[in-house]
């Protein structure tokens, strides 16, 4: 899809510092989150080093569903075209009610307003192995396998880890790091390490999840049959995979005990036949609902299932992994840069947390009524599904899966709309086609805007950017927007798009006369009138300071102690060395997002 981008130049000139860092970052855990993370890092020239627990990539089915964010996060690393080729592109969801009577087909809107398909389906393992791969062509990432972290220290300037084999009792080397991200999954090292714990609900129902080789449904769409019977889930994968979920009846089975044969074959006996080498693996589990009490401690960061859980039913747990990666890893490589300082990376936290929350609450809803065990219930939610589908407002929430939550940012670094009912400030920018170049070259707007900060006018004249460049706003990217179907024209220091295909007067014709602030992450950070540039750089300043004033990440200073509350860098304490325990805190089984 997109190729490789280069890292700006800035990112590229470390800078120097008296600490003995010995990499920029420490990503523990390579799964889809962490090999995420690594990327971002990398392809913005930062250090990483990414540790491992287990020998090689996983090879256990768990996640199977990404959605138009995430794929457009790997395009920001220049890996989306792997990507494609393990991924069936365009999946929906088919729900079906009491007695397998269909209710709706939610497959989204169809237009690709991020640039990419909705919600597509792949196999993990089959993703890790492509993200393990393409990391090879990362000269600023070292990855390290059969690796464990044992120990973490905090310090005003930098982290102090222990890592070892996994096999190991202790650790054999320590080095000293800028920034630690626990991407460890649900029995996070790192957040045991941090003493961080986690507020929610864990789930007693048992459930059956079968990946299957061989199989015959062709369908492009997952299918939830709600029979309060037995909630089951059919999701179909490449090349004759499928995965199969069934809510177990007491004495069933045992999380993490494996099924007996008998069993997998008797509740697949209605969809296909089974034989056992045609099970690529089959696993009891019980899922929670989970969030961690802080996501930043410190120099220490929390991602992925090691930051929050949730229920499989909304196919969002890797996706508000790599959710987290997208908005945080950006920041790091601007605070090691020196384009900003230390509180952009509180904003990680306040930007992430709500959002989270909301999916959370999201997976619990969709399993308690979707998957609902009451014939009463089951009953109740078909005839509300038929009665809304009869109309044009309930068909657009179910068909085009309006009941997830979008990502919106309402506090961080962004700047609130001025009384603006319908602002798009603290929402993703769309990604439509535009028209670029003196050959008027069709381009995804993502490639135009590079990597970093971007300034967008809309029907804007040169003393307006005259204006703008005088303000402090961060530098980036400066590009016209051109509307009416005329051609675009590029000027000294900024370009110019025009309408590909239609949807670019439709999204930006309202915001005619305004400049559009664009993050790194693609979050509309602001949107706002010539007049009012100077609020907003204001607004932002201590988050990005633009090209007048950076803020060096290192400095030297004494250990600081990471503790239950937000711990910055700057405090002057000190915590020991931690050994992992051999057990953790949360006791189920955590079941593969879909």
């Amino acid at each position: 899809m997109s190729e490789p981008l280069t890292p700006p130049q800035e990112a590229r000139r470390r800078s120097h510092s008296t600490a003995p860092v010995e990499t920029d970052v420490l990503v523990v855990g390579a799964g889809p989150t962490g090999l995420t993370a690594a990327h971002l890092l990398g392809s913005l020239g930062v250090r990483v080093l990414l540790v491992e627990r287990n020998p090689t990539t996983s090879n256990d089915a768990k996640a199977i569903s990404l959605d138009d964010e995430s794929l457009r996060t790997l395009q920001s690393a220049g890996i989306d075209g792997a990507v494609y080729p393990i991924i069936m592109p365009g999946t929906g969801t088919k729900f079906f009610g009491v007695g397998g009577r269909p209710l709706v087909h939610a497959r989204g809107t169809g237009e690709q307003r991020l640039g990419h398909p909705f919600k597509s389906s792949f196999a993990q393992p089959d993703l890790e192995r492509v993200l393990v791969k393409e990391l090879r062509r990362r000269p600023s990432v070292e990855t390290r396998f059969d690796t464990r972290l044992y120990t973490l220290e905090q310090r005003t300037d930098r982290v102090r880890v222990g890592i070892g084999a996994s096999a190991g009792s202790e650790p054999d080397r320590h080095l000293d790091v800028s920034y630690v991200l626990g991407c460890d999954g649900g029995r996070s090292t790192v957040r045991e390490l941090l003493s961080i714990p986690m507020q929610g609900t864990s789930f007693p129902d048992v459930w059956l999840v079968v990946d299957t080789l061989g199989d015959p449904h062709d369908q492009r769409y997952g299918m939830h049959l709600g029979d309060p019977r037995r909630p089951t889930v059919i999701v179909p994968g490449r090349d004759g995979r499928c995965r199969y979920e069934f809510l177990l009846h007491p004495g069933e089975g045992t999380p993490g005990d494996p099924p007996p044969f008998e069993l997998v074959r008797e509740l697949l006996r209605p969809y296909r036949e089974i034989t056992p080498d045609q099970i690529e693996r089959a696993v009891a589990y019980t899922f929670n609902a989970l969030l961690a009490d802080r996501l930043r401690d410190g120099r220490c960061f929390l991602l992925g299932d090691a930051a929050h859980m949730m229920p499989p039913f909304a196919g969002q747990g890797l996706n508000s992994g790599v959710r987290d990666t997208a908005n945080l890893c950006w920041k790091i490589a601007d605070v090691l840069a020196g384009r900003s300082g230390d509180p952009l990376l509180d904003t990680y936290d306040d930007e992430r947390r709500p959002h989270a929350q909301a999916v959370i609450d999201l997976s619990v809803r969709l399993g308690r009524i979707v998957m609902t065990t009451s014939r009463r219930r089951a009953r109740l939610r078909d005839l509300a599904v038929r009665a809304a589908m009869h109309t044009p407002h309930g068909r657009r929430y179910f068909s085009e899966m309006r009941f997830r939550p979008i990502t919106r940012v309402r506090s961080g670094a962004i700047v609130p709309p001025d009384g603006e009912a319908e602002s798009p400030v603290g929402t993703a920018l769309p990604q439509p086609r535009v028209l670029h170049g003196p050959q008027l070259q069709v381009t995804p707007l993502d490639k135009v805007l590079g990597r970093g900060w971007s300034l967008l006018a809309v029907g804007l004249t040169d003393a307006d950017w005259d204006a703008a460049s005088r303000s402090g706003l961060p530098t980036g990217t400066r590009v016209d927007i051109v509307l009416d179907d005329r051609s675009p024209r590029s000027h000294p220091g900024r370009t110019g798009v025009a309408d590909a295909d239609g949807r670019l007067q439709h999204l930006f014709g309202r915001l005619t006369g305004r400049f559009v602030l664009v993050r790194p992450d693609r979050l509309i950070a602001a949107v706002f009138r010539p007049d009012q540039v100077d609020r907003v750089t204001h607004s932002l300043h201590r988050f990005a300071p633009g090209p007048s004033r950076g803020a060096s990440a290192r400095g030297t200073g004494s250990p600081v102690k990471a503790g239950p509350q937000k711990t910055r860098p700057g405090t002057d304490h000190t915590t020991p060395s931690v050994n992992v325990p051999g057990t953790q805190s949360i006791p189920e089984i955590q079941g593969g997002p879909r």
